[in-house]
């Protein structure tokens, strides 16, 4: 598949992605006004999600926090390893998952919260052709609590994990590296308990009877591809957007 890359946005996109630094990533941010908080739904896979936190009265009742506790596959690990060793070796020496992955989150908040706020021609350079077209026709179409469920606050962030790495050929011998990227996140979007697709919406009250706060933990998945060809822009662009069962 071939990327666009829309100079202004798809930089930027780029960097912070690859910045070798946390400091390289602020600017993902600072264009982006600040946006609204909610988020989208689950499919949980080798995580447990836990409530727990300390007791403290300042500010109000009882602080909860979610504890995520991570179960890794260690086959899957020692694979995506592998790939990142690869990378290094054959396409980028000075690539790093860990500044990848905080780069994706990033970029993940703002085009969520984009999305959201139905702001789809700031995406364009972001996300591919194919799956900028795809939102448009889909994003009309949402109701007003099932969009305020796309966005994820860098705050609401509970998790983040690779998925899948594919390092691949076209025909035209170009050189693709394609890594997909799972967040989970909290929202206080106001869903059903069930939401279309008989998907159980996993909840989370804080504080007690008088003022609790009820948010859901909701599951997106996002694939980032960059291609390694001589002479390509240095360019991640998305080429996959998924919210199950709220937009597919």
């Amino acid at each position: 598949m071939a990327l666009r890359a829309a100079p202004r946005h798809a930089r930027w996109l780029a960097r912070a992605l690859l910045a070798p630094g946390a400091a390289r990533a602020a600017p993902l941010a600072a264009r982006v006004s600040a946006l609204p908080l909610p988020g989208p739904l689950p499919a949980l896979p080798a995580a447990r999600f836990a409530s727990s936190g300390p007791q403290g009265t300042e500010g109000g009742g009882p602080q909860r926090r979610v504890v995520v506790v991570r179960i890794t596959n260690p086959l899957a690990w020692l694979r995506t390893r592998f790939y990142y060793l690869l990378i290094r070796l054959y396409f980028d020496s000075e690539f790093s998952i860990e500044e990848f992955t905080r780069g994706a989150k990033q970029a993940f908040s703002v085009v969520s919260q984009l999305l959201s706020q139905r702001k789809l021609d700031l995406l364009d350079g972001l996300v591919s052709a194919e799956v900028l077209q795809m939102l448009k026709e889909k994003i009309s179409s949402l109701s007003e609590n099932h969009r305020d469920a796309l966005a994820a606050d860098m705050d609401a962030i509970m998790y983040t994990t690779e998925g899948d790495v594919r390092i691949y050929y076209d025909d035209d011998g170009r050189k693709f590296v394609s890594i997909l990227m799972r967040f989970w996140y909290l929202n206080g979007a106001n869903l059903p308990d069930e939401v279309p697709g008989e998907t159980k919406v996993f909840q989370i009250v804080f504080g007690d009877e008088s003022t609790k706060e009820k948010r859901h933990i909701l599951t997106a998945n996002y694939e980032f591809q960059r291609e390694f060809t001589e002479g390509a822009k240095p360019d991640w662009t998305i080429t996959r957007i998924e919210h199950p069962k709220l937009l597919e």
